[in-house]
């Protein structure tokens, strides 16, 4: 019989009934001896009880998809928390290190000069001025304006003065408010980059709250408006007034005439365009932008059934600042009212073949074509409704004159090239859109910002460039006739001077601007009593930061002489298009805001309907 081997084979077993317990227990011993044992059972027979008592039992991790030794999976995470507690101590020593940063790059010549043409803004402020006006030798002025005019009587308190005297035009002005609208409607991104978008936008609203005070802004309907505060012409005697005397605005103690007018089509629409303009820049603040845009509808009604310029002959207007039609102005205002109210009917009067003609698109000889100016405003107008049709293109009625205006900027566009000799340029490279005559940088600055602003428009329509006859141009054209401009005027000319004071090192010390010139020193120059500041040599004691002077001759040359005033006096308007201009051109990296201008006006054409559900059986 067989039995099995507890160690690992076959066991004979005999006799096993009569077999005591001892003689089995010995048979199962000497069988156990006569077989060759592995390592494992030897150690088993050769340790005691002791050694077996003594031995550690290993222990184990399961992880689920492998079993590890619990000291190494212990060693591991230890490891890899001091590890990972190491690097965390060392990130928290560089961070708490201070360190030396490389300064950020400076700004480009455009942004600097953009910072200082803004402040221009601050000094011609008239009125109560705000605690951070930001120009020490000014102060409140003009704080009877209206009240003071016997016929008048109303307030007429804040606003601008014009230029180097002290002198409100409203026609200039509201054109300054629609120029700083619209760079900022097309730019808020780069005026927000640089810091500059809450103060442009307080400059505007400067503006247009003294703009709503001359006219009854909340009535639907007007019969009148306010054309200037101050009087001008010293041709009728020695009556003080703003040019006849050369005082601090702060120390004026003559009489401001308010001058009104009933038919005024050019100041109504210009100013409706300031107000519609604005309405847009301030569209998050509904109430002031909905009070804006009802100003400047009851202008546009009014200046569209009162015709007439506003600037008759012989008038202290005609002197200064003649309108010589209201034609463009329909059409300016026309486009900024549907921008801003989203009405087709301002559109219809702005695309209207005849408006057009009257306006001068078709007088392609002129030798003022294409001239952009607080008169002309056309070519302003052709560029802002070439970009309703390049990135909206509303079709049927509008098409065709939209067409015509879009082909008439690229024309423009053209002329300002040297290529064509359309204008002349003076050796140093300023082009002459006003044909040789005196104060041309307001005109070089808005044909820069229109070539500046047009470029952005076509690269933003995803089109490279433009046609002058058979020959493509890039729009990279267009800039770099923008900057030659601005650099001539930031000092790369012939006399290596900037014509914005304040901007380089060398620029106009003698500016054409009475409170620029009289010390704010606390004693009151009567009338006459400031024209020995005026007459003097000597350098003007306050700088008047930003101001762009008229600028230099047909021959680059310029005077700083404080009398000449075709040389040495800044203006409203011109500051407006030289801000327009250096924020188009400012190296910040954003385009324009394509949209926001957009904002109300409805969906051009009927919402397509809904895809018909999916067919069930």
């Amino acid at each position: 019989m067989f039995g099995r081997d507890p160690w690992g084979g076959p066991l004979e077993i005999a006799n096993a009934d009569s077999a005591t317990d001892d003689d089995r227990s010995r048979d199962l011993d000497r069988a156990a001896l006569m077989r060759q044992l592995d390592e494992t059972q030897q150690s088993w027979l050769l340790a005691g009880p002791g050694d077996q008592a003594g031995k550690k039992k290993k222990k184990y991790v399961d992880l689920g998809c492998m079993v590890v030794d619990r000291k190494i999976f212990m060693w591991t995470v230890g490891t890899i928390l001091g590890v990972g507690l190491f690097i965390g101590f060392i990130m928290m020593i560089v961070k708490l290190v201070p360190h030396k940063h490389p300064p950020p790059p400076p700004p480009d010549q455009y942004t600097q000069a953009l910072h200082k043409a803004l402040m221009f803004f601050n000094a011609q402020r008239s009125g109560p001025l705000p605690k951070r006006n930001g120009v020490s030798w000014r102060g409140n002025s003009a704080m009877k304006d209206g009240l003071s005019d016997n016929v008048f009587r109303k307030s007429l308190v804040g606003g601008f003065y014009d230029a180097g005297d002290a002198i409100k035009f409203n026609y200039p002005m509201s054109w300054s408010m629609t120029m700083l609208s619209w760079s900022v409607i097309e730019y808020r991104a780069k005026y927000e980059a640089i810091g500059e978008l809450d103060h442009v936008k307080e400059l505007i609203k400067w503006g247009t709250d003294y703009l709503l005070k001359t006219f009854n802004s909340s009535a639907d309907t007007i019969d009148k408006i306010v054309a200037q505060v101050g009087v001008g012409d010293t041709s009728k005697g020695p009556t003080p007034n703003d040019h006849y005397c050369w005082m601090r605005p702060e120390d004026i103690d003559y009489p401001r005439p308010v001058a009104e007018c009933h038919t005024c089509s050019d100041l109504a629409a210009e100013m409706a365009a300031a107000l519609a303009a604005a309405s847009i820049v301030f569209k998050d603040s509904k109430t002031y932008s909905d009070k804006l845009i009802k100003g400047a509808k009851a202008l546009y009604k009014f200046g569209r059934l009162q015709r007439g310029r506003y600037s008759p002959n012989g008038s202290d207007q005609a002197l200064f600042y003649n309108s010589t039609s209201y034609w463009d102005e329909f059409v300016w205002g026309g486009a900024w009212m549907y921008f801003a109210t989203g009405n087709t009917s301002y559109l219809s009067v702005a695309t209207a073949p005849g408006m057009a003609k009257h306006a001068g698109a078709f007088w392609l000889g002129s030798p003022n074509y294409g001239v952009f100016t607080w008169d002309d405003k056309l070519p302003g107008s052709q560029v802002l409704l070439s970009r309703l049709r390049l990135f909206l293109s509303p079709g049927y009625p509008y098409e065709e004159i939209l067409r015509t205006f879009h082909n008439q900027t690229d024309n423009v566009m053209c002329s300002y090239l040297p290529i064509f000799n359309r204008f002349n340029f003076t050796k140093g490279g300023m082009i002459q859109l006003n044909h040789g005559k005196p104060q041309p940088l307001q005109y070089v600055v808005n044909a820069a910002f229109l070539a500046s602003l047009y470029s952005d428009y076509l690269e933003a329509a995803d089109t490279p460039g433009w046609y002058c006859g058979p020959t493509f141009y890039t729009t990279e054209t267009l800039r770099k006739f923008a900057r030659s401009q601005i650099d001539y005027i930031l000092g790369k000319n012939p006399l290596k001077m900037s014509y914005v004071v304040g901007f380089g090192n060398k620029y106009p010390k003698r500016v054409h601007h009475r409170g620029a010139s009289i010390p704010h020193n606390g004693v009151k120059y009567g009338c006459k009593g400031g024209f020995k500041w005026r007459e003097t040599k000597k350098a003007n004691p306050n700088i008047l930061i930003g101001a762009m002077v008229a600028g230099p001759d047909r021959h680059d040359g310029f005077k700083d002489v404080r009398t000449n005033y075709n040389y040495t006096e800044p203006t409203l308007a011109a500051n407006a298009g030289l801000v327009a201009a250096l924020i188009s051109l400012s190296d910040i990296r954003t385009g324009i805001d394509k949209n926001s201008i957009f904002s109300a006006i409805p969906p051009m054409f009927p919402t397509p309907p809904p895809p018909p559900s999916a067919w069930k059986p």
